[in-house]
């Protein structure tokens, strides 16, 4: 894999650290600001929403810019999000900085991973893929839980301040790293913004963009919180929060890596194997949460099936919008984030019900089964690789 490709994953990992972070500072930022916890959580769902609207947005925008300066520029508006997030009292301010940051995320990852695709030959996308969620993965494992640690000692506010802090050494290897010239397919070369916006109404497109945002939807559903589960129903102190958000991560990483190995000839068994094993953990999760160690164990197994599972189906995306080719990647970011901004909305309903902090787990399984059902009679859309499957 191209240098480059890695120091776009590290600009990855100090955008991923942010957005996954909300779940190890939940319960301080509810405090600190006089929230909720539902609240506080859509937090989590506004940083997706930006991420979905701005995706396709400041793709059509910036699809004729050069490429570093665009990705230079937005892991810059992204910092000072962090900036004036982590120095604000009004929890309307923080909310607008979530905005803020997740449209400059969602330019940089669409221009990212349009730019990961082109890097490598057509039958490797799943693998430069795997190498830039790999930023997102260690954020979980390193990131989110120093993040969480940092918040727990020093308050949510330094956390904030360390992700803008992260930016700059990404900023310096993208500086360094990314050519300065515009990317391969400039616009004179390429399809119009009409016809690659068109590629929307194909319906292999739509399907793989829509199981992606259910399972990504599960994901944040869970992993949103996650800590109230810990805390409250493991009864467990909030260092083990941390410890929690490492297992995930972990088990994220494992997933991903083991997912782009076969993402790009063999996506049939990953989710044939993936997904109804990934359906039965969400509702084992929640039943054996005050167990300590299962709920730990299962913290792990949980990371690596909805990263094996999500990853792979965003590898199809990548395939199936091969006719967009400087509008790709803002088709997968949407795809992740309506997931991202859906899954934490319909958790946090759940809370108040008498499922009180197992709600969001339940919730997660049931997003799973909606996957599961909607892609069993187009199961050949997905099971062959290098995107030659039909839709039938």
């Amino acid at each position: 894999m191209p240098l480059p490709l890695y120091l776009l994953a590290v600009a990855v990992f100090a955008m991923g650290t942010s957005e996954f972070m909300l779940a190890g500072l939940l319960p301080d930022i509810t405090s600190d600001l006089d929230v909720t916890v539902g609240t506080t959580g859509s937090l989590t769902a506004a940083f997706a929403v930006g991420m979905t609207v701005g995706a396709p947005l400041v793709a059509a925008l910036a699809r004729n810019w050069p490429r570093r300066p665009s990705l230079l520029g937005f892991i810059l508006a992204f910092a000072a999000a962090h900036v004036v997030g982590a120095g604000t009292t009004s929890f309307p301010v923080l909310f607008a900085t979530r905005v803020v940051a997740a449209l400059a995320n969602a330019g940089f990852l669409a221009a990212a991973l349009t730019a990961a695709a082109k890097m490598v030959s057509p039958d490797k996308k799943g693998r430069a893929l795997a190498v830039l969620l790999s930023g997102t993965t260690a954020a979980t494992i390193a990131g989110v839980p120093g993040g969480s640690v940092l918040g727990t000692s020093l308050g949510w506010r330094a956390t904030f301040w360390a992700v803008a802090a992260l930016c700059l050494p990404a900023a310096l290897g993208i500086l360094k790293g990314i050519p300065a010239g515009r990317v391969k397919e400039q616009a004179t070369r390429g399809p119009a913004l009409r016809a690659e916006l068109a590629q929307l109404a194909r319906p292999r497109l739509i399907l793989v963009m829509l199981l992606g945002a259910l399972v990504n939807a599960a994901t944040f559903a869970g992993f949103t919180f996650l800590a109230p589960v810990v805390t409250g129903t493991a009864g467990l102190s909030e260092l083990w929060i941390s410890v929690a958000l490492v297992l995930f991560g972990i088990g994220s990483f494992a997933g991903v890596t083991i997912a782009g190995r076969l993402a790009d000839r063999h996506p049939g068994p990953v989710i044939a194997v993936g997904g109804p094993l990934l359906l039965i953990g969400w509702p084992t999760l929640a039943v054996l949460a005050d167990k300590p160690v299962a709920l730990l164990g299962l913290v792990f197994v949980q990371g690596a099936l909805s990263f094996a599972l999500g990853s792979t189906l965003i590898t199809r995306v990548l395939y199936e919008a091969a006719g967009a080719p400087t509008m790709a990647g803002s088709y997968a970011t949407a795809a992740l984030n309506v997931g991202a901004a859906v899954g934490p909305l319909i958790a946090a309903t759940t809370l108040g019900t008498g499922a009180g902090s197992l709600g969001p787990l339940w919730s997660s399984g049931f997003l799973v089964a909606i996957a599961l059902l909607i892609a069993f009679p187009f199961r050949t859309v997905i099971a062959v690789g290098r995107g030659t499957a039909v839709l039938r």
